[in-house]
Order: structure tokens, then C-alpha cells, then sequence
């Protein structure tokens, strides 16, 4: 019998985001995650930890897969003294994205390098940058005890970093004792087509459409930009992208990185729009926007040579949009280049409302941020762990065939990981 590793999941054995994940061994904690449930928002995150959850003892560290609220939403209501860890990038996101919130975590951050081992008490965590719609997003090795589990975090393999997936995919770490994976995509038919084949897509959208283009898509899908500036930039195609203040601020702040489009070059604008430049003073970060005015435009110009553009939108940017004439057409397009889901929400159904109600037609391009059905029993199978602990799926139960030795757990109980594992993943 293996030495005493514990795991609960305090938080998401069975919904997508909110995840929460303990493991205790030799008397030390670490936590996977602090994530912010998906129907829960803004100041309404107050007060949700997980009962389960003891916050009045140590912990070794948080470790933060990566820069998603449902990853990462917690913390404010942790306490000061829990160390975090994650990648650089990843902690630069988080506090760019507190600072609209208004609260920045306290704790204190730790940086890690892929594939660099470190010490966390009594772990041993071994960092590895995945392919996910979040920038630096990394899977995670907790070695303990003789106890190895690989953490998947949120993953897909058809995005612009797949290759990261596949290789370890082919020479995935030996001996994975539990494999704690996410399964968002079970059960559901989302997109899971590539960036590349996106960017065709756009280039043939933007080809094909007299006036403008208007695009909806979340500002820290990084990818998604670097599609978009792609197709804008293709020599049939010769159109400006044009940002709002906050996407302009994620891609200058990444830029150390990776070679992601700025606001300086060719083909990208940035949109100082009353509201956001109000906001930026407002906020204490009327330096940045200073900085863009440069390479800024106002919404008035998009009113012009309509051809020309293709404009990020947002519920937030349509007051000065209206204000400067910019409005959409039957010669305009529109594409929500998101989860379908966000659509039916509120902020949704306001720019499906504004684009419908003027005679906009739509066509909507998007690929999903996560692994396919298929794309996650293959991973499974390759990692091949004594056990599979579910997490991060509503779909589990369903779709449980194909995927090896599966141990499914309900959020806040306890697992004994080294009986699991001694018993080859069945206990009677």
C-alpha cells in the first residue's frame, strides 16, 4: 500500500469552470485552481468557497492552471498568506483583468517555466504549456508519495499551440498513476475545427462583404486575435482589425511572449471610444491610453470607407458606436465568434438585437476553446493512468465509454489516491 495522498474536489466533479481541486499529503496541502463558478459574477463571488474548504489551515500553494475567472476567481476570497503559483503571463493577466474589477488579488505570486520542475513543500510540480482559447495555459505533474498525477487543466488540440497537445500526446509522462481531466466538450457537438481553418473562413467572409465586418470575441482569446489580424492582413483581403483600448492593452502587455500584433503595426487599429477612455482615467491607467493615441481611431472614422474595417464589438463600445453614426447595414455583416451560449445572455441578446433590428445579416465563426469528445478519450487513452478522475464535464456519466479506469468522485469527498491506485483503480 502507497503512503496517504488525498484528493477532494471541493468544486466541479460535476458542472464546467468553478474548479477546485486539493491534494494533501505529509500533513501539506496544495489547491489546483480557485475557480469562480460559471453562473456566479462580479461581486456575487463573495462568500462562495466551497464548504468543504478549510481556510483557516495552510497551504503550500495555490497552483493556477491558467487566466480564466472559472480557473482562477476565487482568490479574493482566499486568504492573503496562500502562495500562488503560475505562469508569468498568467499573473499578468490576472491582475490586468482585477484592475477593471477594481480588487487586486493580495497573495503573493510565484512564477513557473514550462517543463522546469519546482518544489511546493512536499511536491513536485512539473509545468507543461498547453493549446487552450486562455494565453499561457499549462498542464500540470504533481509527483508525491511515489504518487504521480498529471492535471489537464483546460485543453483542446486545434488550436494555434496544438502541437504542445500532440507531443506530449506521443511521448506523454511514464507512469501517470491518476490523469484529473476536464471533459467540457462531452456530450456536445461544439466546433472543434482549427485556428487555421478559421482564418480561411474569415478571409473569405471579408472578401465577400461590401461593408463591414463586425466581430464579437473575448479580448484574452489571444488566438482568436492572431486570426483575425491574420486574415485582415492577407494580401487578398487588406482590411484594418480594429480594437477597443482593453484588447489593445492584453496584446501590448503579451508581447514579450510571443510574435502577437500590436497596436503599432500595420492592419490593426485601436477605437478610443468616450466610455473606455473615461474608464482608463478612471481606473488609474490613463498613461496606456495616452500611449494609444497614436495608433488610435475615432468611432467616427468607421463610418467611413466601410470596406476598410473589421471592428471588434462589444455591449460596452455600442453607445458610441450609435453616437458617431456607426451603424450596422444590410451591407455590414455581423459574427459571434464565441461559445453560443454567451449569445442567449444578456450582453448577447443586446448586440444580436442591434445588429437583427437593422437588417445585419450574420455569420457566425468560432471554434470551441476545449478538446472534442474524440480528441479526449485519445488523450486519455495515451496518458494511460491507473485511474481517471473526472472533472470540469456535466456529461460524465453518460459518456463514460472509451475512456480508461475512470474513479468518479462527487465535489467535497475525500479520496485516498494510494489505495485507488494500489487496488489498480477498483476498490471493493
Amino acid at each position: 500500500m502507497r503512503e496517504s495522498v488525498t484528493l477532494t474536489i471541493h468544486r466541479a466533479a460535476n458542472e464546467i469552470g468553478g474548479n477546485c481541486i486539493e491534494i494533501v499529503a505529509n500533513r501539506e496541502r496544495i489547491l489546483l485552481d480557485a475557480g469562480r463558478p460559471l453562473d456566479v459574477s462580479g461581486d456575487a463571488a463573495c462568500g462562495i468557497i466551497p464548504r468543504t474548504l478549510n481556510t483557516a489551515l495552510p497551504m503550500a500553494g495555490v497552483l493556477l492552471s491558467h487566466a480564466h475567472q472559472d480557473h482562477y476567481g476565487l482568490l479574493s476570497e482566499l486568504p492573503d498568506s496562500w502562495p500562488v503559483y503560475c505562469g508569468k503571463a498568467s499573473e499578468l493577466l490576472v491582475r490586468l483583468t482585477s484592475k477593471v474589477f477594481g480588487k487586486a488579488p493580495a497573495q503573493q505570486f510565484r512564477n513557473w517555466k514550462s517543463n522546469l520542475p519546482f518544489g511546493v513543500g512536499a511536491f513536485r510540480i512539473t509545468p507543461f504549456l498547453t493549446d487552450h482559447s486562455a494565453f499561457d495555459a499549462y498542464m500540470l505533474l504533481i509527483e508525491v508519495n511515489r504518487c504521480r498525477l498529471l492535471y489537464s487543466g483546460d485543453f483542446r488540440t486545434h488550436g494555434r499551440k496544438s502541437g504542445l497537445v500532440l507531443q506530449m500526446m506521443a511521448s506523454p509522462p511514464p507512469s501517470v498513476d491518476a490523469l484529473i481531466m476536464e471533459g467540457t466538450n462531452l456530450g456536445s457537438d461544439k466546433p472543434c475545427c482549427s485556428e487555421d481553418e478559421l482564418e480561411e473562413r474569415f478571409i473569405d467572409l471579408f472578401k465577400g462583404t461590401a461593408g463591414r465586418v463586425f466581430v464579437a470575441w473575448s479580448a484574452q482569446n489571444v488566438d482568436r486575435t492572431v486570426t483575425l489580424f491574420k486574415a485582415c492582413a492577407n494580401y487578398a483581403v487588406r482590411r484594418t482589425l480594429v480594437v477597443d483600448l482593453y484588447t489593445a492593452e492584453v496584446m501590448e502587455m503579451l508581447a514579450d511572449f510571443g510574435r502577437l500584433p500590436r497596436p503599432s503595426w500595420d492592419h490593426i487599429k485601436v477605437v478610443v471610444t468616450k466610455a473606455f477612455a473615461r474608464m482608463y482615467e478612471k481606473t488609474g491607467r490613463g498613461d496606456f491610453l495616452k500611449r494609444m493615441i497614436p495608433h488610435g481611431i475615432s468611432a467616427r472614422a468607421l463610418a467611413e470607407t466601410p470596406s476598410k474595417w473589421v471592428v471588434m464589438t462589444r455591449k460596452s463600445l455600442l453607445w458610441d458606436f450609435e453616437h458617431c453614426g456607426v451603424v450596422p447595414n444590410p451591407a455590414d455583416v455581423w459574427s459571434w465568434s464565441m461559445w453560443s451560449g454567451y449569445l442567449k445572455e444578456a450582453d448577447g441578446l443586446v448586440l444580436k438585437d442591434w445588429f437583427e433590428s437593422r437588417g445585419c445579416p450574420a455569420c457566425h465563426i468560432h471554434t470551441s476553446g476545449h478538446a472534442s469528445p474524440s480528441d479526449l478519450r485519445e488523450f486519455a487513452s495515451r496518458i494511460n493512468p491507473t485511474v481517471l478522475i473526472p472533472v470540469h464535464g456535466v456529461a460524465w456519466d453518460d459518456e463514460r465509454e472509451g475512456f480508461p479506469h475512470i474513479l468518479r468522485l462527487a465535489d467535497g469527498e475525500p479520496c485516498d489516491l494510494g489505495r485507488h491506485i494500489s487496488a489498480g483503480g477498483v476498490v471493493a
